[in-house]
Order: C-alpha cells, then sequence, then structure tokens
C-alpha cells in the first residue's frame, strides 16, 4: 500500500470516527444518527409486536424484513467502530489491534455485540429460543448512545457506583437481620414460613423494598413489631439509593452546562482575552439559551431587559435601513440597554442558535468591574449608534440610529 492511499484511508477512518462516535453535527452525522434511532426503534418494536400471536401470524414476514434490516445495519455499524477505534482518543497510544481489542471489551461494544449476535445464532439454534428474543431487545439500550441525558445518567451511576455499591451492602445486612428476627419470633407459629432464616428473607426483601406480596405475613406480637420496624428501615433504604443518584445526575447535568457555556463564552471575541477566572466571573452574569431557526428573538418597539451575545448560529436584524446578518461571535440589543430605549428593530433567527443573555442589571456590573469590556462595548454601541459598520464583528445593532 502506498503513502497515498494510506492518507486517504487514514481520513477515511477519522471520517467514519467523527459521524459515529465525535459527535458530529454536521447533515451526514445527525443523519446516520436518525437512522440509527429509527433502525433501534423499529427492530425493538418489532420484537414486542411479533410476541403476540395473532399479529406474528398477519406481518410475520414484515418482522422478518425488519430483522434483516436491522441486523444488517448493526453489524455494518459494529464492524466500523471496530475499524476506526484506532482514532478514539482513550486509544491513541495504542496499536490499532490493540485499540481494537480494548474497544471491543467495553460495555458499549458488547452491547453492540449481543444486538447483532441473536440474528446469527438464529441459523444455528432452535427459531423459538426465547433467549434470542431477549438478547434482541437489549438493542434498546443502544439509545443511550443518542440521548444526552441517559449519558449523563449513566455517567453519574458510574461516578457513584461506589456509594450504591455500599447502600447496596447494607441493604443486604438489613435483609439478614430482618430475617433472623423473623425467624426467630415466629418459627414456632409458622415453621412452614420462618422455618429457617432462607425462608425467612423472602419476607424480608418483599418488606424492605415495600412491595409487601401479603403471602408471609407475621401473626404474633412480637413479629408484627419487628414487621414495623423492618417496614421503617426498607422506607430509609429506599430513599439512600435514589438520593445518591439524584445529587449524582443533578451534579452531572450542572458539569455539563458549565462546559458548554464556558465553550460558549470563550467563542465570544469580546471575552476571548480574558483569563480563565474572568471567564468564570462572566459566566455568572450570562444565561445561556438555544432558539430554533425562524424564531423571533426581540420585537422592534418592546421594553429592552437584556442583550445577547451569539454563540453559534446566525440572525438577521430587520432596521429601516434593510436587513442585516450577524453571526458567530457577534452581539445585539446593547445600545437599548445603555440608551435605556426601547428596541428599534426586529431579531430573528436565521437558523438554529445558541445565545448568552445578559440582562441589563448584569450589564452594568459586568462593565464596572471589568473597563476594557466596558470601553469595547461603549465603542461598538457608539459606531452603531452613528451608523458606521467597521468591518465583520462591529455592525448596526437592532437600534434604528435614526
Amino acid at each position: 500500500m502506498n503513502r497515498r492511499a494510506g492518507v486517504r484511508i487514514a481520513r477515511a477512518r477519522r471520517r467514519v470516527h467523527y459521524i459515529l462516535d465525535a459527535g458530529g453535527s454536521d447533515r451526514v452525522s445527525a443523519f446516520v444518527h436518525r437512522l440509527l434511532i429509527v433502525v433501534v426503534i423499529a427492530s425493538v418494536a418489532a420484537v414486542v409486536l411479533e410476541s403476540e400471536a395473532s399479529l406474528a401470524a398477519r406481518y410475520g414476514s414484515l418482522f422478518i424484513v425488519i430483522e434483516i434490516a436491522a441486523a444488517t445495519v448493526f453489524t455494518i455499524e459494529y464492524a466500523l467502530r471496530l475499524w476506526s477505534a484506532p482514532d478514539h482518543t482513550p486509544y491513541a497510544e495504542m496499536t490499532p489491534w490493540g485499540a481494537r481489542r480494548a474497544f471491543a471489551l467495553t460495555p458499549a461494544a458488547m452491547v453492540d455485540l449481543l444486538c447483532v449476535a441473536p440474528f446469527y445464532l438464529g441459523f444455528f439454534l432452535p427459531a423459538d429460543l426465547r433467549v434470542l428474543a431477549l438478547l434482541r431487545l437489549l438493542r434498546f439500550f443502544k439509545l443511550a448512545r443518542y440521548s444526552p441525558g441517559m449519558r449523563s445518567l449513566m455517567a453519574a451511576l458510574d461516578a457513584e457506583r461506589k456509594a450504591l455499591f455500599a447502600s447496596s451492602i447494607v441493604l443486604l445486612g438489613l435483609v439478614l437481620i430482618a430475617a433472623a428476627a423473623m425467624h426467630l419470633v415466629e418459627h414456632e407459629a409458622q415453621p412452614d414460613k420462618f422455618g429457617s432464616i432462607p425462608e425467612s428473607m423472602w419476607w424480608a426483601i418483599v418488606t424492605l423494598t415495600t412491595v409487601g406480596y401479603g403471602d408471609v405475613v407475621p401473626v404474633t406480637p412480637l413479629g408484627r413489631i419487628v414487621a414495623g420496624f423492618t417496614m421503617l428501615a426498607g422506607l430509609m433504604m429506599l430513599a439512600l439509593p435514589i438520593g445518591i443518584v439524584a445529587n449524582a445526575f443533578a451534579e452531572e447535568i450542572h458539569r455539563r452546562e458549565f462546559v458548554v457555556t464556558w465553550g460558549m463564552v470563550a467563542r465570544v471575541p469580546l471575552f476571548s482575552s480574558l483569563s480563565a477566572p474572568e471567564i468564570a466571573e462572566v459566566m455568572n452574569y450570562l444565561r445561556a439559551q438555544t432558539v430554533p431557526a425562524e424564531t423571533i428573538i426581540v420585537r422592534r418597539g418592546e421594553a429592552a431587559s437584556c442583550m445577547f451575545f451569539i454563540a453559534s448560529g446566525a440572525v438577521e436584524v430587520e432596521t429601516r435601513d434593510g436587513a442585516i446578518r450577524l453571526g458567530e461571535g457577534q452581539f445585539f440589543g446593547e445600545l437599548a440597554l445603555l440608551r435605556r430605549a426601547r428596541r428599534g428593530a426586529t431579531v430573528r433567527s436565521l437558523e438554529p442558535t445558541k445565545l448568552l443573555a445578559l440582562e441589563v442589571g448584569d450589564l452594568q456590573s459586568l462593565m464596572e468591574r471589568n473597563p476594557e469590556i466596558a470601553q469595547r462595548i461603549a465603542s461598538i454601541a457608539e459606531s452603531r449608534a452613528s451608523g458606521f459598520t467597521p468591518g465583520p464583528s462591529i455592525v448596526k445593532d437592532d437600534i434604528d440610529p435614526a
């Protein structure tokens, strides 16, 4: 293989990695991810529906087509993920085959493998083997790759795995103690139900988990006292892991929002010269928001309460002199705040746009605490008010200069 061919293959592999794993935001990546989501949902729905005998008899051929198509797509996806594994950042220092081996042992890759295994095992095992249907339902968990919320939840569970393991140990200890106590006080009254600690553990489990089937209940006064304490302990034990997961999930969401907002602030040229502590201070004033395409952000004549920085996307300012396009890194709405005037133009988004909003009081505080930013904002506002438009980063505001 010559060098040019090797370079082309390396570029293709990086492109595949970008599309499948690096969170690409272009049209091809979006299309591939949406296609995979549709295939996952369709294949899982087919597995569930074909368990109904009447539907299986009527639409059996359709279910077979869906399964073949899903298995083909998932096989290609798994093969491409393995091939592009050397471009994953955690495996950058490994050999290509070492990176692929390491990737294949990750939980996500194992789920991918189990998702395609039933299709090929069906050629060698009985077609009605129930475990194959169960493995096919594992495809549902592939959706976690394309859901930020699911990724955040998995990250939270991973971060608190030690605390969750500890709470599981405590729960197991309570099961043993409750079972032993109930065996002690109830074994003579109900030897068939509480004759041993292992037999009593069923009652302890359903009581501590607050399920309470009622198939095994204490009949002695001491047994009911033990059951009461066991119920209270069960309520507390359920609250413990729920609190751990909820707190970890909230922290993970906050961490992701912090990273996203930090990146948005750092991309605004007005703040590009700030140090990390200064950016962190600016973030305390800014409020991130995302608007879809063709959305009115501000209207002519309405009261001005904040200015906006464009972190990504583009907007159009409709002034009396014509429309002005503003892009990433630019801002609008500051003149209305500085002059305490009403909006002089309507601003709408041309595409999905991420904005950083700065309230009027926070703008004054920011300008007071950072004279350099105050000077740049005032200079641009003065240029816009006079109708001067020098360069791509200094454009007319949404206020009519007249």
